[in-house]
C-alpha cells in the first residue's frame, strides 16, 4: 500500500472520505488494522460529535457483489440499531453504522473504478489475536450470543447470500475429492496422514447439512466469521463491545459460527503452529466461551440447537483442514502461502484440533448439557 501515501495519494484519500462526511470536515487519512482483504483508512475529523469514521476500498474480487453486501448490511445494523432502541441493554454495546455519502448512497466509486464505503468507528475499544483467559472467552461468547440474538427476529430471506456455499461442508468434500483426482501429490507420512484423517469421516461431513435439510436445524442469519479479533473490547471496562467484520454476514446456521468461535479460539497454539504435537482444544477456554453465548442465545435456541452443536465445533475445525488441504492439493490457489508446504502444515493443525475434539467429546458434551 506504499505508492498510496505519496502526497496525491492522501489527497485523494482525503477528496474520498469527504464524500461521507455529514458534519466537520477530514483533516487526515491513515491506513488501519490488519485485515487481510479490504484495504482500511481511518479518517480523522474536525467535529466535537465524531472524531473518526473507517473507510474501506472492497475488494471486489472477493466479494463480487459489493452492493449486496452494503445492501445486506444496512439492513441487518438498521434492524439492530432499532432493536436497541426499543430495548436497551444494560451495558455498552454498539453496531457499526453504514455512513452515508452527501447524496445518500451507501458508497462511492473513485475514477479507478474502486468501491468505496464508509463506517461508524468504535471509539474507546480495541481487538485482540489470541484469548488471555477464561473472562476473556466468556466475553467473546456474550459477544457472538449478543450479535446472534439480536439478529435472531430478521427473517433470514431479507439478505442476499454473498458467499455461496460458505461452510457447505459437503461441497468443500467435493472440491477435495476434485483436487484428489487430479492431483499427483508425493506420498509422505503428512499426506498419507492427512488423506487417512479425511477418509475416515467423509459421512460426518453432512451432519449439519442433512440436519438443516430435515428440518432439524433453521435457516438463520450468521456472521460467517466470529474469529476473536473481530470482537471489540472497552479499552475502560475490558467487557465486549461490538462484533465488526460484516461483510460475510448471511443465511445460514447459527453452529457454522458457534463452530468456528470454538476452534480458533480454544487452540491455545494458532493456527499457524509447525509443532503439531503441542496442538490441542482447551476446554476450559471452551466452557468460558459457551456460558457466555448461551447466557444470551438461551432466549432463542431450540433443544435441537443443542443437540448440534458438540458436532459444529468437530465439524468446522475439519472443514478447515480439509479446505487448506484440498488447497494444497491443487497447488495453493485460494490461500496465500509463505512455502509450498503451508497449507498442508495448517492441514495437520486442524486435524490435530479436530482429533483433540473428539477425544473430550464427554466432556464438551457434559458442559454443554450443564449449561442447558
Amino acid at each position: 500500500m506504499t505508492e498510496e501515501f505519496n502526497t496525491q495519494g492522501v489527497q485523494n484519500l482525503v477528496a474520498i472520505a469527504d464524500q461521507f462526511t455529514q458534519t466537520g470536515k477530514v483533516t487526515g487519512v491513515k491506513a488501519f488494522g490488519s485485515g487481510n482483504i479490504n484495504d482500511t483508512f481511518l479518517a480523522a475529523l474536525d467535529s466535537s460529535k465524531e472524531q473518526h469514521f473507517v473507510l474501506q476500498r472492497i475488494n471486489t474480487q472477493v466479494f463480487r457483489q459489493p452492493k449486496l453486501i452494503m445492501q445486506n448490511m444496512r439492513t441487518f445494523t438498521e434492524h439492530v440499531h432499532k432493536r436497541l432502541q426499543d430495548s436497551p441493554l444494560n451495558r455498552r454495546w454498539e453496531v457499526p453504522r453504514v455512513l452515508l455519502t452527501n447524496d445518500a448512497q451507501d458508497h462511492c466509486q473513485d475514477a479507478d473504478g474502486s468501491f468505496w464505503r464508509a463506517i461508524s468507528f468504535i471509539e474507546g475499544s480495541q481487538s485482540f489475536d489470541t484469548m488471555r483467559d477464561r473472562s476473556q472467552a466468556q466475553e467473546i461468547g456474550y459477544a457472538l450470543g449478543m450479535f446472534h440474538n439480536l439478529i435472531s427476529d430478521l427473517p433470514p430471506e431479507k439478505l442476499a447470500d454473498t458467499l455461496q456455499g460458505f461452510h457447505i461442508t459437503p461441497l468443500y468434500l467435493q472440491g477435495y475429492e476434485e483436487a484428489l483426482a487430479k492431483t499427483s501429490a508425493s506420498q509422505s507420512a503428512e499426506v498419507n496422514y492427512c488423506l487417512q484423517f479425511v477418509s475416515d469421516r467423509q459421512g460426518f461431513a453432512h451432519i449439519l447439512e442433512n440436519a438443516k435439510a430435515e428440518g432439524k436445524l433453521p435457516l438463520r442469519l450468521m456472521h460467517g466469521d466470529p474469529k476473536i479479533n473481530n470482537v471489540m473490547f472497552d479499552i475502560a471496562t475490558q467487557q465486549a463491545v461490538s462484533v465488526i467484520d460484516l461483510d460475510t454476514v448471511k443465511p445460514g446456521l447459527v453452529h457454522y459460527d458457534i463452530g468456528d468461535c470454538l476452534r480458533s479460539g480454544c487452540n491455545p497454539a494458532g493456527e499457524e503452529t509447525e509443532n503439531w504435537e503441542s496442538v490441542y482444544f482447551d476446554t476450559d477456554l471452551c466452557e468460558g466461551i459457551l456460558q457466555g453465548y448461551l447466557s444470551v442465545a438461551k432466549a432463542f435456541l431450540t433443544d435441537n440447537d443443542y443437540a448440534y452443536i458438540y458436532d459444529a465445533i468437530r465439524l468446522i475445525a475439519f472443514e478447515l483442514g480439509l479446505r487448506f488441504f484440498a488447497d494444497y492439493l491443487a497447488g495453493n490457489v485460494y490461500f496465500k502461502v509463505k512455502h509450498p508446504e503451508h497449507n498442508l502444515a495448517r492441514a495437520i493443525v486442524q486435524f490435530k484440533l479436530t482429533e483433540s475434539i473428539e477425544s473430550q467429546k464427554t466432556q464438551i458434551c457434559n458442559i454443554i448439557k450443564d449449561m442447558k
